[in-house]
């Protein structure tokens, strides 16, 4: 983890802290080595910030293609950052993910695939399905409460004073997700496991 990871993280937490009462619970789940994928709900541009501030290790993260230019792609690939064509999970990103996790980092993912529309849990994506039946990594499943009130789709800035809440729930060994089989099926219950998880903690 560089100096610069760990100064970002200290102003996100300070500003989460600061501005929206940020609480955070089951830290003690962390795995304190070896990778896994964080699995979380996705309500807002400020998640993932929020997920990685207080984790002690070096997570990593998804980022659309697009956004790796200029200014703002230097800082985001400093911050770990993944670039990733959201239409699809291509080879060449599949082989550096799995060498990240085969390396022993942790992963941040979205199973739903986007933001919510209205605040609630959707749909898993299988992507997350076909990734986990690739590495075979754990799952740390993760739930953000309040983000898509500060700043959920159709804000353009964040509502300061709204709270906001994060607990990390115990950790999923691959084969608790897993029901066997092959192909897509296989791929889109392994992800709606993996919802469930993040689905149970409240």
């Amino acid at each position: 983890m560089t100096p610069f990871y760990r100064t970002a993280q200290f102003l996100s937490y300070s500003y989460y802290r600061l501005c929206h009462r940020f609480e955070v619970e089951g830290l003690e789940h962390i795995p304190s080595d070896g990778s896994f994928l964080l699995a979380s709900n996705h309500l807002s541009f400020m998640d993932p910030p929020a997920l990685g501030c207080r984790l002690p290790r070096n997570l990593h993260y998804f980022a659309r293609d697009t956004l790796f230019k200029g200014p703002l792609g230097f800082l985001i690939r400093s911050l770990n950052s993944i670039p990733v064509n959201r239409s699809q999970l291509d080879l060449g990103t599949l082989r550096r993910v799995l060498r990240i996790l085969s390396d022993g980092h942790p992963l941040l993912v979205f199973p739903e695939g986007t933001r919510s529309e209205n605040g609630l849990l959707g749909e898993g994506k299988k992507g997350i399905g076909m990734l986990l039946a690739k590495s075979k990594v754990p799952v740390l499943p993760a739930r953000i409460f309040g983000s898509y009130e500060i700043m959920g789709k159709g804000k353009s800035f964040p509502r300061i004073g709204r709270r906001l809440r994060l607990r990390y729930g115990p950790l999923r060994e691959f084969n608790e997700l897993d029901p066997g089989g092959k192909g897509g099926d296989r791929y889109e219950r392994i992800s709606q496991s993996v919802m469930t998880a993040i689905s149970e903690i409240k």
